[in-house]
C-alpha cells in the first residue's frame, strides 16, 4: 500500500490524508463532550489541522457531530440525510446530505455513503438523520464505518477496502446495540477483510467519575480476537494523535 497518512485524533475524529485530499471523520477536537471529559489524548485547536477540504460526518450524535468543532473548523461537511438544515440552523453553513449508495468526489478522491446500523436520533429531543459510514476510494480505499453495528452488506467491502477504521468501544461501561465491541469489530474484519484495520472510538472520553482504569482493553482485545478470526489482517493500535503512513 502507498499513498496516504492516516492520523487518529482521539475517539472518531481521523484525519486522512489520501491522494492530495484532506478528509476529517467526525471532528471533537475539545476537552469535553457534554458531560464527557477527554482522557486520551490532548485537544487539537482547528488551526493545527491545516487544509480541511470535507468533513465527514456519520451521524448526529453528539459525541460525533460536536457543534462547537464544525464550526471552528469552517469546513464543507458531508452528512447523512436529514442532517442539513439542522447543521446549517445550527451554523455550519455548507452542508451535502448523502444517503447510502451515494456518492461524491473529493479532489483527487471518490467518497462512498455505506450503510450503518444506529439509532438516528439526536437526543434528547434532537432532529433524525440515518447514520452513514464512508468508504474513501482514491490510490487506497478506506472504510470509515461511523457508528454500527454487524451488517450484511460489510462482506460486499471485500476486495475495495486497503483499511478498514472500525469502532471497538464508546465511552462507558459497556455497549449495545447499534456498536462494535472487540468481538463484533474484529467479525467486521473478517467480513471486510480489509489487509489493515486500525482501532477507533476507544479510550478518549469518559465521564469524570470513571476515569482510570485499563483504558487500552478494547483496543487490545480488538487485535487479539482479529489475530484468531482473520490472521492475515494487520492489526495496528494508535494512540491519539499518532499516525500510520500507508
Amino acid at each position: 500500500m502507498s499513498g496516504a497518512r492516516i492520523s487518529w485524533l482521539g475517539h472518531a475524529t481521523v484525519l486522512l490524508e489520501l491522494d492530495g485530499a484532506r478528509l476529517l471523520t467526525d471532528p471533537v477536537l475539545g476537552r469535553r463532550i457534554g458531560p464527557l471529559v477527554r482522557v486520551g489524548g490532548k485537544p487539537v485547536a482547528a488551526a493545527q489541522l491545516g487544509r480541511i477540504d470535507t468533513v465527514l460526518l456519520s451521524h448526529l450524535h453528539a459525541d460525533h457531530a460536536d457543534l462547537g468543532s464544525l464550526r471552528r473548523l469552517g469546513a464543507p461537511v458531508i452528512g447523512p440525510v436529514g442532517a442539513g438544515d439542522w447543521l446549517r440552523g445550527a451554523g455550519v453553513a455548507d452542508v451535502r446530505e448523502l444517503a447510502s449508495g451515494d456518492q461524491v468526489a473529493v479532489g483527487a478522491v471518490r467518497v462512498i455513503a455505506t450503510p450503518a446500523v444506529h439509532d438516528e436520533r439526536r437526543r434528547p429531543f434532537g432532529t433524525q438523520a440515518q447514520p452513514v459510514g464512508f468508504v474513501v476510494e482514491g490510490s487506497l480505499g478506506v472504510y470509515f464505518a461511523g457508528d454500527t453495528d454487524l451488517f450484511d452488506g460489510m462482506a460486499e467491502m471485500r476486495g475495495t477496502v486497503d483499511v478498514a477504521l472500525l469502532p471497538v468501544w464508546g465511552w462507558g461501561p459497556s455497549v449495545g446495540e447499534g456498536h462494535l465491541d472487540p468481538q463484533r469489530a474484529a467479525q467486521a474484519v473478517a467480513m471486510i477483510e480489509p489487509e489493515l484495520a486500525i482501532p477507533v472510538h476507544w479510550g478518549t472520553f469518559a465521564l469524570p467519575w470513571a476515569r482510570g482504569g485499563d483504558t487500552d482493553r478494547p483496543a487490545r482485545e480488538f487485535a487479539e480476537l482479529v489475530a484468531g478470526l482473520a490472521p492475515a489482517v494487520e492489526v495496528r493500535v494508535l494512540r491519539p494523535g499518532e499516525s500510520a503512513e500507508l
